[in-house]
């Protein structure tokens, strides 16, 4: 055990299970599944596109009881392996469990794996079974890496699947076009937002890893975005500005459009009423579970940074409020 930053950081070699179950349920489902659907019926592929959820919830539930018996502020952490080492900057492939990812996490997988049950009575009998298994499988995965990324390049390689598998699924009904039509507009509105969510990672980097002198802008590496060392790197984000504007609220109000794309706030929840083109099971993920439970998810791991800037935090209230005013005076 160590301390970073006031967080006691324990090594838990496990965590890495809990998105390898719904993982390997999308590989084994997507690769043969189709043919095994054919020779075996619906019970292999329920067998493995039902169970591995479960068994990733029972993973959850393992190591929050292993987080709940450490100090209050502890996290667990399990290191994979060093992705990128350029000097003193380092990204790593690495997985970790706060109080905030792993009630996230209990939620993803609980109610993930009701759903996953519930699907199976739902879609019987459908030609397509075992490829919508394998998409609601990579969904869950994608999640769950999104959650449980200890850093933002992992948490961005979850959100663009989230997005990918929220289009695969409500376009699943492909063969109507108006169902085609629905996935394709998810898929584009919340391309929209991860631009913003990209620009807001490149300024955030741009930010914390170099610095301004006589001779320009220097870059030196001091950085890193691990969550668990971000807090003490973007504190002179609020100091130091761009176009008059301090970094802290860009960067801010970057991810916010991120968020909005995929929690579906104003102006990016055009997408939202299309999603029930999906079987009612992608709607329960989407809408309820998962999806838009994400952008709400990124802005509290971030909530360092939005400390920073009143400004960003101003505007996430004013669309939150907006959205929510305009959701329950349509119709």
């Amino acid at each position: 055990m160590h301390e970073t930053h006031e967080i006691a950081v324990h090594a838990y070699g496990w965590l890495w299970l809990i998105p390898l179950f719904p993982a390997l349920g999308a590989a084994l489902n997507g690769i043969p599944g189709h043919r095994l659907h054919r020779r075996f019926g619906e019970r292999i592929v329920n067998a493995i596109g039902v169970s591995l959820p479960w068994m990733s919830f029972l993973a959850t539930a393992v190591a929050f009881v292993n987080l709940q018996s450490l100090p209050a502020g502890s996290m667990l952490l399990d290191r994979l392996w060093t992705w990128v080492e350029v000097g003193r900057f380092r990204v790593e492939m690495a997985l970790g469990m706060d109080s905030l990812s792993a009630m996230m996490t209990l939620i993803v997988t609980f109610v993930g794996s009701l759903i996953h049950t519930y699907s199976m009575g739902y879609m019987h009998g459908d030609r397509s079974y075992a490829r919508f298994f394998t998409y609601l499988n990579l969904f869950m995965f994608a999640m769950l890496l999104l959650v449980l990324g200890d850093n933002m390049i992992l948490m961005f390689v979850g959100w663009e699947g989230v997005g990918l598998c929220s289009y695969l699924l409500i376009g699943f009904w492909y063969e109507d076009l108006n169902n085609a039509k629905a996935g394709m507009k998810a898929f584009v509105v919340n391309r929209i937002g991860d631009f913003g969510f990209l620009v807001g990672l490149f300024i955030l980097f741009w930010g914390m890893a170099g610095s301004w002198g006589a001779e320009g802008y220097r870059f030196d590496g001091t950085t890193s975005l691990a969550f668990r060392e971000m807090p003490a790197l973007v504190a002179p984000l609020a100091q130091k500005t761009l176009w008059g504007v301090p970094l802290a609220t860009l960067v801010g109000i970057f991810f916010f459009v991120g968020a909005t794309g995929k929690s579906a706030q104003i102006p990016l929840y055009v997408w939202l009423p299309d999603a029930m083109a999906g079987p009612t099971p992608v709607s329960a993920l989407i809408h309820a579970a998962t999806m838009v439970t994400a952008g709400v998810y990124m802005v509290a791991r971030m909530n360092f940074l939005y400390i920073l800037s009143p400004t960003a935090m101003t505007v996430v209230a004013l669309v939150g409020a907006a959205t929510a005013l305009f959701a329950a005076t349509i119709g």
